[in-house]
């Protein structure tokens, strides 16, 4: 890595607003320690090959190769080749829930697998660098296009051959020091991840990683940025706007299904986030055009936008 620019993640390594969807089109840079963010990532290698390290795994991917996990969990590309330029997103767990891939995918993404697939096509090489030129336009309708046309690629993986790695659910490695709390903040994600539209508490979740509730509280918060019940609430939240967007979505059904123990808190915690009620979020996706995979979700969905270089170096100084 010598002489190759290194990108430092901001303190605690997590990065981004969790609503926020990004699209990018790089030259991505080494990173010197792992990060975190509230979405699920898509890397497509445009270019060389990069090498991650993720939070039970390693993995290497060469040209052509397209690769999608969730980025809740410490993630690092700690190498890479000097012609390397890889394209993506980090899509906002809404979207995330709104994809239709094989019943298994979901939650083994969420306990920290890397679905990989290298069945791709010239077409890919062309639509991910259009898609993150939509997206920056400033044209809501193109960024809305974009997205649109990003999660029906995803949702093709299912008609093709592609791996989940590692082959089986295993646990992350022990290890000293600040890695220690890395590995312990990982096991509380995992089992929210699990458990998240369940009732649970933040002295469930310190139990899973063996913690007394106040440290849990403490190393999660420096790492994320997040109070342990902000996370459960953003997942379940994400999921429930997802629920939402269906044409037989009931309110009071969706609260029910989303974890919520009541409507009341339902309808405040949604005002809080979305600036809304789940009835008008509902209506405002009613009120907008469909795209042929369905319902898009409302504008405020926080697609970032505006102009850029053709190849920026990833990740953003966020």
């Amino acid at each position: 890595m010598a002489g190759r620019p290194v990108y430092q993640p901001g303190e605690g390594g997590v990065e981004g607003r969790p609503t926020r969807l990004q699209m990018f089109h790089a030259v991505p840079l080494v990173m010197a320690k792992p990060h975190w963010h509230a979405q699920v990532e898509v890397n497509f290698i445009a270019r060389g090959a990069v090498h991650y390290r993720m939070h039970t795994h390693e993995i290497s991917l060469g040209t052509g190769q397209i690769c999608l996990f969730w980025g809740g969990l410490p993630h690092q590309m700690d190498d890479l080749t000097d012609d390397a330029i890889y394209a993506g997103a980090h899509l906002p767990l809404i979207h995330f829930f709104r994809l239709k891939l094989p019943e298994a995918v979901p939650r083994r993404l969420m306990q920290g697998a890397t679905l990989v697939t290298g069945s791709t096509d010239a077409s890919d090489q062309h639509n991910f660098e259009r898609w993150n030129r939509y997206a920056r336009s400033g044209d809501p309708v193109k960024a809305q296009h974009a997205v649109d046309e990003l999660l029906l690629r995803l949702e093709r993986v299912r008609f093709e051959p592609y791996d989940l790695v590692p082959a089986q659910p295993r646990s992350a490695p022990c290890e000293e020091g600040d890695q220690q709390s890395t590995r312990k903040v990982g096991r509380m994600c995992d089992y929210i991840a699990d458990n998240f539209l369940n009732d649970i508490d933040s002295i469930d979740i310190a139990g899973a990683a063996e913690l007394h509730p106040k440290y849990a509280m403490a190393i999660f918060k420096r790492a994320t940025r997040m109070t342990i019940n902000e996370y459960v609430s953003l997942l379940r939240l994400s999921y429930a706007q997802a629920l939402l967007l269906r044409d037989d979505a009931n309110v009071l059904r969706v609260a029910m299904e989303s974890g919520f123990g009541s409507l009341s808190a339902f309808n405040k915690l949604f005002r809080k986030v979305a600036g809304m009620s789940p009835s008008d979020f509902r209506r405002d996706a009613d009120s907008l055009p469909q795209p042929r995979r369905g319902r898009r979700p409302p504008a405020r969905s926080g697609l970032a936008a505006g102009p850029g270089a053709a190849l920026p170096s990833w990740p953003p100084n966020s």
